[in-house]
């Protein structure tokens, strides 16, 4: 038996038990193998709700659940290693019919993604603080850490994150939101909508200062780059 036939057999409630699991006496192991269905449907709940607190909180738990049993039998994980999976429930959200009137609720899942991937990235070593003095670093190329993610959205997503673990009521529009990994826990910051073309051209090596130009108006450059600094996302400096 292929091992997608079985996982696809135990993640369809209805499906015949595959054949050739049978019970010592010869006969179908149906039994034996409901309580596998569901003890393995019930893990994968599990891990996507430890993936995807935000949006449980959001949506609520019997929505939540309801949408993770559709999105567990259309999805069957592709790797062993649990706590990475859901990598597309963002984009499964956003094509998911009833929670066509949470139009921000995939972008919010993409966050919770991308804190998640920062978390697993490989460590890195920050430049030394001295070499961020270099006056001529503005005419260099920095190299950002693995765990350096941004994403843009319309909506304001850190706020509903934040709302979603007992903050304010969100307020304002769109976000474009960078996420660091200063030690062990990824931080979400946002920053005003364009932000991402300077994140883009520092990733296609482009100089610092040229890179600056691409800022919208409204982008503190200071706290950008302070941001950059304190959550260690710089590990080297280049020339062009």
């Amino acid at each position: 038996m292929r091992e997608q036939e079985f996982l696809r057999a135990a993640l369809t409630p209805d499906a015949p038990v595959p054949a050739g699991l049978v019970t010592p006496t010869g006969q179908p192991a149906e039994r034996r193998f409901n309580v596998y269905r569901n003890n393995i449907v019930v893990s994968l709940k599990d891990a996507l709700s430890a993936a995807f607190p935000a949006i449980q909180t959001l949506v609520g738990d019997a929505f939540f659940a309801a949408m993770a049993g559709k999105y567990i039998r259309a999805h069957p994980p592709k790797s062993p290693i649990l706590p990475l999976y859901g990598a597309d429930f963002p984009q499964f959200i956003a094509r998911f019919e009833p929670a066509g009137n949470l139009p921000y609720l995939a972008d919010v899942a993409h966050l919770e993604v991308s804190l998640r991937n920062s978390y697993h990235a490989a460590d890195s070593r920050p430049v030394p603080p001295a070499e961020l003095s270099d006056p001529l670093l503005f005419t260099r190329k920095v190299v950002l850490a693995p765990t350096v993610f941004w994403l843009a959205s319309r909506y304001p997503v850190t706020q509903l994150h934040g709302f979603a673990s007992g903050g304010e009521k969100p307020a304002g529009g769109g976000e474009d939101v960078l996420i660091t990994r200063p030690e062990f826990d990824p931080l979400a910051t946002a920053f005003p909508t364009g932000t991402i073309a300077v994140l883009e051209a520092l990733r296609d090596g482009i100089a610092l200062g040229e890179a600056a130009e691409l800022a919208p108006k409204t982008l503190d450059l200071t706290k950008f780059l302070g941001t950059l600094l304190s959550g260690g996302a710089i590990i080297d400096i280049q020339e062009v």
